[in-house]
């Protein structure tokens, strides 16, 4: 069966591009599949694409690929279509965030665009710009209750046909504007699985700018044997074992001013 072309000229068919599928060998033997996303940076110096997913996610890697769909002839995706830039010493490759805290990491995107062209592939990339990051004031406007969008690949699903992700929605569950237990992040009222690791969030603005990159998942709330709650990061691994606690569909949510200024660093310290 020959690709589809498919024509991304809606809103909703970019969330559908804006990510990268995340494919690691962990150190201990096992596997893990993540998400990651691309963010066009407006600089200084000009622009700069990065790919960000969790600090977590690319921690304890040996080695790890980001897949891609291929562009076509007329600069669309071809459905079905994916490229694989494996990376050695992937862990060693990504620039975290200066606060060890903050569970974010970026790599730049260009040298993985020009490994995949040597190889004769173009690749297809939907970046979010980095204006469309929320800042405080743009999470002030909101209220404490908005409808949420996320795409990743909870659990490892996608659509492996097509090589699409797994389009989600849910709600705040804390007001995004109030930095949750004092740190920069709200939760979400949504299902969120191993897999969701470094999904993007988006909100709709009421005033109709359209949508806002809000923050990105980096955690899920356990309830423990003990009945106790606790956040925890979203495990990579897609070999999990029964633990005694299950997921209770809050999701924890890093404020995206956190990826800007993750980016900001980057280029601070190499000068990109």
């Amino acid at each position: 069966m020959n690709p589809t072309p498919f024509a991304v000229d809606t809103p909703a068919k970019r969330l559908l591009f804006h990510t990268v599928r995340v494919e690691t060998q962990l150190a201990d033997g096992g596997a893990g599949t993540g998400t990651a996303f691309v963010v066009e940076h407006v600089h200084a110096r000009g622009r700069t694409r990065f790919v960000v997913t969790n600090r977590h996610l690319v921690d304890d890697v040996v080695q790890g690929a980001l897949v891609f769909p291929l562009a076509g002839g007329d600069g669309q995706p071809v459905l079905g279509s994916r490229f694989e830039v494996r990376i050695d010493e992937f862990g060693d490759a990504w620039h975290r965030h200066p606060d060890d805290t903050v569970d974010l990491a970026v790599l730049p995107l260009e040298p993985l665009l020009a490994a995949a062209q040597q190889q004769g592939a173009t690749l297809y990339v939907e970046a979010i710009a980095s204006d469309r990051i929320a800042d405080a004031p743009a999470l002030a406007r909101l209220d404490a209750l908005e409808e949420v969008w996320f795409v990743g690949y909870p659990s490892g699903v996608w659509d492996g046909v097509n090589a699409l992700p797994i389009l989600r929605r849910g709600t705040t569950a804390t007001p995004p504007a109030v930095d949750f237990e004092g740190q920069p992040q709200f939760l979400i009222d949504a299902a969120v699985y191993p897999g969701s690791s470094g999904s993007p969030v988006f909100v709709r603005a009421a005033d109709g700018s359209g949508l806002w990159l809000a923050g990105v998942v980096a955690a899920v709330f356990f309830r423990e044997e003990s009945l106790r709650l606790s956040p925890a990061p979203i495990p990579a691994s897609t070999g999990l074992q029964a633990t005694g606690a299950e997921m209770i569909d809050l999701g924890l949510v890093i404020k995206a001013q956190a990826v800007r200024e993750a980016l900001q660093d980057y280029l601070q310290r190499w000068r990109a």
